[in-house]
């Protein structure tokens, strides 16, 4: 090479090397302001707008541990496993990325059930405080109360079955304020998501609220929902409160002044113009949600125009002489704490209520507590937080019931939806009938004189035990027993344990369902073939994969054992799914679920004229999708026998 090439060469390479640096530079300034745009509106807590900025500067540098760390703290109120995944990030990239990155580490555990480590977080972030930082002190004595509260809670779960509404209604926006007509039928709700009047709001980039309506097509399936008219839902907040006077008038809300509310009234199907209610329960403050009693004579409502700190409490009137609301009195210490008190609601004997409230024994955010009057004594009960699965560590507000009172209404936002907070439906678990037969497997005659034992657990871990014997003319049993579970059922006759199988009881929502089970039992081997659904184990899956799991081919290896021992045999295996995706995208996961085990008995020698495979998608659940443990029982393949040894 000679000097010019040389020369040249350097010049070449220079200029390279300033190119690079300069566009490093660049690109680096560019992470930065895209930062600082996002951290300009994450202090005025615009969280959502803030979140863009900074999943465009991961975008370019994805170990930034500042922009994993508010995007994390942004993603809480909409995805609460991803804000987990950034913070968690952040803090293993940077331990000091911020002051408070403790306490944040912390909220994300209690929103994920993680409740020790929430505890253990908080605890460490006290220990960083300052002797004057009173504030910081006790937002972290709340976190450790609140996942106290929510172990106790969850630890001694209800047997209920809380299901999400559904995509026709829920949106990744949130839906609120459930209002359930006396038949069932007909649905107002509150949303803010995109079809909304106002649009977006500009403090915290979210949209204004509207109310929105829907009637009912079937049991699961309501129409497409429609906005009410502009006389109702104006350019800024309006919400659902409840409807009154036989369905023919609604309460709501509307952001007059700071918040106040307003009734209306059908007219020629449609709703009127809005009235505001007088000043006595009306102000200059806020007044968020009310309740007027079944006959009609006195209102419960919530406001913090009393409240020395602006939280809210609940207040009640009573109508005068001339119809119009008194003046308002304290419901009391015992209902009202040093936090927010909001959504009151009553049963139509006006003798229970149910409110929510961020106080008493809370699990985090909003919790729906319930109190009892008391006729002899003239008094209320204490506030009861009415527990998990209903209750979670997020805001779980607006309780109502259903016309009958068959089942609840609740806004909620948990694990499992569609974004922020959903409207779910609340069906406490009934009894079911279990009745069948114990036959001979050798040749289908009844057995009398089988003792039948059902042993299970309630939610909470509390034995169940149910018996009974078959009738010396008929060979038949019958035993009510809770349902939505499994059972170890175990048989002996003469004293003797003959057989002991695994069945599992589906769920049943009113007391009057009959679950058939016959039990045929091999007196010679001390073993039974059951015939009726659930008789073999059922196989998990990971999140959103089909793979068979080590423990699932040793289930599929004692099936094909069983299956060649018994040459009659036909089964029926079906896949299912946790509600996570589209039900569309669910069905075809199942589909792949069930193939997997299908297709390995098939490998293993089981004639394909002896299996049917099925999907069923989410549409079988067998466990309320409200927790990452509940959705591991969902992703299963069940295998159902159709036809056994000698059935009739």
């Amino acid at each position: 090479m000679d000097h010019l090439d040389k020369r040249l060469f350097k010049s070449s390479l220079l200029a390279l090397l300033l190119f690079v640096l300069a566009s490093t530079a660049a690109m680096a300034q560019s992470t930065r302001q895209l930062i600082r745009s996002g951290d300009k509106l994450f202090n005025q807590t615009n969280f959502r707008s803030a979140l863009p900025f900074y999943e465009r500067a991961l975008e370019r540098e994805p170990d930034n541990a500042k922009a994993l760390y508010r995007a994390g703290i942004s993603l809480i109120a909409f995805d609460k496993e991803k804000a987990s995944e950034y913070i968690y990030k952040a803090y293993s990239l940077k331990p000091k990325v911020e002051e408070d990155v403790l306490y944040w580490l912390g909220r994300v555990d209690l929103v994920n059930y993680e409740f020790d480590k929430a505890i253990q977080h908080a605890q460490e972030y006290q220990k960083t405080l300052g002797k004057r930082d009173e504030e910081g002190k006790e937002q972290a004595a709340l976190l450790i109360q609140h996942a106290r509260n929510a172990k106790k809670e969850v630890a001694n779960q209800k047997d209920v079955f809380v299901k999400n509404l559904g995509p026709t209604v829920n949106t990744p926006f949130s839906e609120h304020s459930p209002v359930i007509s006396k038949d069932n039928n007909y649905l107002l709700f509150t949303s803010r998501g995109q079809n909304v009047t106002g649009g977006k709001e500009a403090d915290d980039g979210e949209y204004f609220e509207d109310i929105f309506e829907t009637r009912r097509l079937g049991p699961d399936t309501w129409e497409t929902p429609r906005a009410l008219s502009g006389v109702l839902n104006g350019t800024g907040h309006d919400a659902s409160i409840q409807l009154i006077d036989n369905d023919s008038k609604l309460l709501l809300y509307r952001q007059d002044e700071n918040g106040d509310i307003f009734v209306t009234s059908r007219e020629g199907g449609d709703w009127g113009k809005p009235s505001k209610l007088n000043r006595n329960i009306n102000s200059r403050e806020f007044e968020s949600d009310a309740f007027v009693t079944a006959d009609g004579q006195t209102i419960y409502f919530s406001t913090n125009r009393f409240s020395e700190n602006g939280d809210l409490d609940i207040y009640y009137a009573k109508r005068d002489g001339n119809g119009e609301w008194g003046e308002p009195k304290n419901f009391g210490n015992g209902v009202n704490t040093e936090f927010d008190e909001d959504s009151p609601y009553f049963t139509p004997d006006g003798l229970t209520m149910f409110f929510s409230s961020r106080g008493h024994t809370t699990m985090g955010g909003y919790d729906i507590f319930t109190i009892k009057y008391d006729t002899v004594a003239r008094r209320w009960s204490r506030p009861v937080n009415i527990g998990y699965p209903i209750n979670t560590p997020d805001d779980d507000t607006y309780y109502r019931l259903s016309g009958d009172g068959s089942l609840a209404y609740l806004s909620s936002y948990r694990m499992g939806g569609y974004g922020e907070k959903d409207i779910y439906t609340i069906n406490y678990i009934k009894n079911a009938i279990v009745r069948g037969h114990v036959y001979s497997l050798r040749d289908s005659s009844i057995i009398p004189g089988v003792e039948l034992v059902f042993t299970g657990k309630t939610a909470a871990s509390t034995p169940l035990e149910y018996r009974d014997v078959t009738k010396p003319d008929s060979g038949n049993y019958e035993v009510t027993v809770l349902s939505n579970r499994p059972y170890t059922v175990t048989l002996s006759k003469d004293g003797a344990n003959i057989a002991t199988e695994q069945f599992e009881v589906p769920l049943s929502l009113v007391d009057t369902t009959v679950v058939e089970k016959d039990f045929y039992i091999d007196f010679a081997g001390g073993s039974s073939i059951d015939v009726a659904s659930y008789a073999f184990k059922k196989i998990y899956f990971d999140t959103d994969k089909w793979d068979l799991r080590p423990e699932s081919i040793r289930e599929l290896d004692n099936l094909v054992k069983v299956m060649k021992a018994n040459p009659d045999l036909r089964i029926s295996v079906d896949g299912h799914t946790d509600s996570r995706m589209p039900d569309s995208y669910n069905m075809l996961l199942g589909e792949n679920r069930a193939n997997a085990a299908y297709d390995y008995l098939i490998k293993a020698g089981v004639p394909a004229n002896r299996l049917i495979s099925r999907s069923y998608g989410e549409r079988r659940p067998i466990a309320p999708n409200t927790s990452a443990e509940n959705m591991q029982l969902n992703r299963r393949t069940e295998f159902t026998i159709i036809k056994g040894a000698d059935q009739k």
